[in-house]
């Protein structure tokens, strides 16, 4: 397989074209963001973690009947994907209050939810990610209605799948943002799953050991991504 132009370079992220048309190859960079790139900076190792644990936790889903759209882990930072059409959507799973639930809310953080919360989020920066229901998402064709309830079934499947892998890593899954694209027709998980995605805490201190710590500047960043490696048995 041959690597190709650039195609797209996010916040966290490059994709390149390939010679072939369905596959594409994501390159993980150590550029880190928060509250839609208003803060930024780096977080040596970032990259590394964030592609060989997305890698990681695709592969289980797949396994666990979740279609994803990984292909191949090339080395530590670059990954073979399906090329995918995004949907235009932020797909958030809440377990637990935390972050901007808790302020938006007025609920206390790490507060207990009576069931898990499903949120979507149109998929832009400039707008700040406005909250979204399923009129919205209709009414403005960001996605169907099949496809809508498609998303909503796999992202909750996803949500049990990743709370019973976690909790045996002494993980908690207190919330987490996927996202979603067509692929030949067909609605496939994309993007990644890491401590910039997900929010993690340790079961038992409630230590967070995601990006977190970078939002809020409590140091041990990188030491934090390389605990949660440790803790999925990659280091």
């Amino acid at each position: 397989m041959e690597i190709k132009e650039q195609l797209y370079e996010g916040k966290a992220k490059k994709v390149f074209a390939t010679d072939d048309p369905d596959l594409c190859v994501v390159s993980y960079k150590d550029d880190a963001t928060a509250f839609n790139g208003k803060k930024k900076g780096t977080i040596v190792g970032k990259g590394v973690v964030n592609n060989r644990m997305s890698n990681f936790m695709f592969k289980m889903l797949e396994e666990n009947g979740i279609h994803t759209h990984y292909v191949e882990e090339l080395n530590d930072r670059d990954t073979v994907v399906k090329k995918v059409e995004i949907v235009p959507l932020e797909v958030i799973v809440r377990n637990r209050a935390a972050g901007s639930f808790s302020k938006k809310y007025g609920v206390p953080e790490g507060s207990d939810l009576a069931s898990p919360i499903l949120e979507f989020d149109y998929k832009s920066d400039p707008l700040d990610d406005p909250l979204v229901n399923n009129y919205h998402i209709l009414a403005l064709g960001l996605a169907t209605q099949e496809e809508i309830d498609t998303i909503a079934s796999m992202a909750l499947k996803i949500d049990q799948l990743m709370i019973d892998f976690f909790k045996k890593c002494n993980v908690e899954l207190v919330d987490f943002k996927l996202e979603f694209g067509r692929f030949h027709g067909e609605i496939v998980l994309a993007d990644e799953i890491s401590p910039d995605t997900c929010r993690f805490w340790d079961l038992d201190t409630h230590e967070k050991l995601d990006k977190d710590r970078f939002r809020r500047d409590m140091g041990g960043v990188e030491e934090a991504y390389a605990e949660m490696m440790k803790r999925i048995g990659l280091a």
